[in-house]
C-alpha cells in the first residue's frame, strides 16, 4: 500500500472514531483508540508537510461532522442562505483542523523514542489547551471519558485535559503494539498506574436542597406583541410561584430562569422588573435569571441577575466568553450575520461575580462558557458552593449539539466537585452531581417548571485551586521533547 493511501485511511479512520465517541453516537470506548489510525499512518510518513496534510484532513473531517449543526444555526438563526452557511461551516472546519495538522507535523520524531509513548499524549493534551485561546473550544477528547471510572479520577486534579492525556496515551500504547515495537517500551505507560490510587469518583448521597427551575420554551422568533410578551412572563411567573409555594416540598433555596432566546430587559422594562421582584418576595427565595444589561457606552451585555428574597437587586454577572458569530462577529467575517437579535456586538464582561445567599454562595455562568474549564473553576475558587449554567439551546434545534453541550457541563461538575444546575430555555434542563451524573432532567422542547435537587459543597479540588497547570506542563514538555528528539540529527 502506498504512503498516500495509508495516510488517507489513517486520517479518515481517526476522524470516524472521534466522531463516533461523541453525541449523537456516544460510542465512548472509541475515544481510547481514536488516534491509532492516524498515528500508524504518521509513523510511516517521513515528510512533515504530508503529515500535516493528513492531520489537517482528519481534523477538518472530525470538526465538520461533529459540529455540522453550526450550518443549521447560521442558516436558521444567522440569516445566511444555504450556500453561505455551507461555506461558513467549511471554513470553520478547515480552521479547526489546523490543530490536528500541527500535532501531526510535530509527532514524527516521537515514534523513534521509547518515551514517545508519553510525549505523544503530552503533545495532544498541550495543543488541546490552545483551542480556547484560538477562538473556539468545544469537545476535548477527555469529554468522551465522562462515564469511564478510572480515567475520570484525573479530572479533579488535571481537569478534562487529564482525561484527554489518559485516552491519548492508550491510543499511543495500541499504536506501539500495532507497530510491533519492543514490549519493554510499554513501561513508559507505567505512570498511568497513579490512576489506581487516586480517589474514585463516587456518587454523592441524596441532596437535601432544591431549586425551582423554569424551562419556559420561549420561541426563538421572539415574544410577539407587547401583550403576548406580558402574558408569557405572567404565566411563567405564576407557574414558578406555584411550584415554589407548593406544600409538597420544603421552601426552595433558589429560583432559576434560563438564558432566553429573546432579550429580557430587567433594567429597562419596568413590567418585567416588577414581576420578577414580586416572584422573589412572594416565594421568599433568591431569584437568578438571564437578562440583557448594557455598558456605560450602551453596548449590550449578556448577563445573569440575582435578586434577594426581598426582590432587590443583589448583583450581576456579565458573560465573559462570548459566542463567535452568535454574540459578536470577528472583524474578518462581517458577511456572517449575528444570531443575536441585539443591534451591535455584545460586549464581554471582565470579572467573576458570585452571589451570596442565606444558604450558600452561587456561581452563575452563561451558556457557551461551560466549554471553558479554566473559567468555570474561578467561580468555585471564589467560594461558590453550587454552580449554575443558565443556557438557551434552542438555536441548536434537535441537533446533537444539545447533548454535546450537556457533556461539557458534566465535566465542569466533576472538575470542581460541585453540583451544577442547568436551567435551559427548552432543554436540556437538569441537575448534575459532582460525579457528573445527570438528575432531574426535564422533558425537552416543552414548557415545564420543576425541581432540581442539589447540595451545597465547600471543599475545593486541586483543579479548582490550581487550574490548568497540567495541560500547560504537557505543552511545555512536548515542545522540549520535540527539540530533543531531533538533536541526534542536528549533531550528525
Amino acid at each position: 500500500m502506498r504512503l498516500w493511501q495509508i495516510g488517507a485511511l489513517g486520517a479518515a479512520g481517526t476522524a470516524l472514531l472521534l466522531v463516533a465517541a461523541f453525541p449523537p453516537f456516544d460510542l465512548r470506548p472509541a475515544a481510547a483508540i481514536a488516534l491509532v489510525p492516524l498515528l500508524y499512518a504518521l509513523s510511516h510518513e517521513p515528510r512533515a508537510r504530508h503529515r500535516a496534510l493528513w492531520g489537517w484532513v482528519a481534523g477538518t473531517l472530525y470538526w465538520g461532522v461533529t459540529c455540522w449543526w453550526i450550518q443549521g444555526v447560521l442558516n436558521r438563526s444567522g440569516g445566511l442562505n444555504l450556500p453561505l452557511s455551507l461555506l461558513a461551516i467549511s471554513l470553520f472546519s478547515a480552521a479547526k483542523g489546523l490543530h490536528l495538522a500541527i500535532f501531526a507535523a510535530l509527532v514524527y520524531g516521537f515514534f523513534k523514542r521509547a518515551w514517545g509513548l508519553l510525549a505523544i499524549p503530552a503533545l495532544w493534551t498541550g495543543l488541546e489547551r490552545t483551542h480556547g485561546i484560538a477562538g473556539f473550544t468545544w469537545l476535548q477528547l477527555g469529554n468522551a471519558g465522562i462515564d469511564m471510572g478510572i480515567p475520570m479520577r484525573s479530572a479533579p486534579y488535571a481537569g478534562v485535559y487529564g482525561v484527554s492525556f489518559v485516552l491519548a496515551a492508550l491510543s499511543a500504547g495500541v499504536t506501539w503494539a500495532v507497530l510491533r515495537k519492543p514490549r519493554v517500551q510499554l513501561v513508559w505507560l507505567a505512570p498511568l498506574a497513579i490512576l489506581l490510587v487516586l480517589p474514585a469518583i463516587r456518587p454523592d448521597g441524596a441532596p437535601r436542597s432544591i431549586a425551582v427551575a423554569a424551562q419556559p420554551a420561549f420561541s426563538e422568533t421572539g415574544f410577539g406583541t407587547r401583550g403576548e410578551f406580558e402574558s408569557l412572563i405572567r404565566k411563567t411567573a405564576y407557574a414558578t410561584l406555584s411550584q415554589a409555594m407548593s406544600p409538597d416540598h420544603n421552601k426552595p433555596d433558589l429560583l432559576l430562569w434560563p438564558e432566553t432566546p429573546a432579550p429580557l430587559y430587567y433594567y429597562a422594562d419596568s413590567y418585567f422588573r416588577e414581576t420578577v421582584a414580586q416572584v422573589a418576595r412572594l416565594a421568599d427565595a433568591p431569584f437568578l435569571f438571564g437578562t440583557v444589561a448594557s455598558t456605560s457606552h450602551g453596548a449590550p451585555l449578556n448577563s445573569a441577575v440575582m435578586l434577594n428574597a426581598e426582590g432587590r437587586l443583589d448583583g450581576r454577572y456579565d458573560k465573559v466568553h462570548l459566542v463567535p458569530f452568535g454574540e459578536f462577529v470577528p472583524p474578518l467575517f462581517g458577511w456572517i450575520n449575528k444570531i443575536s437579535a441585539e443591534a451591535g456586538d455584545y460586549a464581554p464582561g471582565d470579572r467573576i461575580v458570585t452571589f451570596p445567599t442565606p444558604r450558600g454562595t452561587v456561581g452563575a455562568f452563561i451558556c457557551y462558557e461551560s466549554a471553558f474549564g479554566e473559567h468555570v473553576r474561578e467561580f468555585a475558587r471564589a467560594g461558590a458552593g453550587v454552580l449554575v449554567n443558565l443556557t438557551n439551546d434552542g438555536y441548536f434545534a434537535r441537533s446533537p449539539a444539545r447533548m454535546q453541550h450537556l457533556l461539557l457541563a458534566r465535566m465542569r461538575a466533576v472538575e470542581n466537585r460541585r453540583w451544577l444546575l442547568r436551567p435551559s430555555n427548552d432543554g436540556v434542563t437538569a441537575a448534575i452531581s459532582p460525579a457528573g451524573l445527570v438528575h432531574d432532567m426535564f422533558p425537552p422542547f416543552q414548557p415545564q417548571i420543576g425541581l432540581l435537587h442539589f447540595e451545597w459543597i465547600k471543599e475545593t479540588t486541586f483543579y479548582t485551586r490550581h487550574g490548568d497547570i497540567f495541560s500547560w506542563a504537557c505543552f511545555a514538555l512536548a515542545l522540549v521533547l520535540r527539540v530533543y528528539a531531533e538533536l541526534p540529527q542536528w549533531h550528525g
